[in-house]
């Protein structure tokens, strides 16, 4: 199988409500693979791109403790298969000397290649089938945002405006709220603002 490299790219709303694309870039290539995931999904990968503690220990996390008491290590992620739109993917473990692939959702191999520091790949033929040419023109037009997914629109729930009004005190105090009810999205644009004032 000949495998292409991937680079995450971003992380933008998706279309309907909940969802997000997920942008995976070839890493010798200009061809972009956009998958769409979940909401918590695109949280987990979200919080270990950008370096967030969560004040418990989320599901993939807990994974990489198991993984890590047992002497296992993920060696790679690769999105092998798609079908109907829906892309299949696996993880590639090792414990003592042994390889095991590991049937796995595409957004799930994802957080954990990131959380294992490990690479992702795809197949020319999916690459073929489903990347896409992103024009520079159109790019800097409607740029790929952050990998973060952006907190969603309720009452109570401040905006990147109202941050900037806010002391740096009060930022901290709300980004310790914001972490206790694990809205990790919401901590990390409190986060982007108290480091921009640094």
């Amino acid at each position: 199988m000949d495998k292409i490299r991937l680079d995450i790219v971003g992380l933008t709303s998706g279309q309907t409500h909940g969802s997000y694309t997920l942008i995976l870039g070839e890493e010798t290539g200009e061809r972009k693979l956009p998958i769409i995931i979940g909401s918590f999904e695109a949280q987990a990968i979200a919080i270990e791109i950008e370096k967030i503690v969560p004040f418990r220990p989320m599901t993939h996390d807990l994974f990489v403790s198991f993984c890590k008491t047992f002497n296992v290590e993920v060696v790679e992620a690769i999105v092998h298969t798609l079908q109907e739109g829906v892309f299949y993917s696996k993880i590639t473990c090792r414990q003592d000397g042994k390889t095991y692939d590991i049937d796995t959702r595409t957004s799930d191999a994802i957080a954990l290649a990131v959380r294992f520091k490990c690479p992702i790949y795809t197949t020319k033929e999916i690459m073929s089938a489903a990347g896409i040419l992103i024009d520079e023109q159109e790019d800097e037009q409607a740029p790929v945002r952050a990998a973060r997914p952006n907190s969603p629109d309720q009452p109570g729930v401040r905006s990147g405006d109202d941050y900037k009004i806010m002391s740096v005190g009060d930022l901290e105090e709300l980004l310790e709220k914001a972490l206790k009810v694990e809205d990790y999205a919401k901590a990390a644009a409190i986060r982007d603002e108290i480091n921009r004032r640094k």
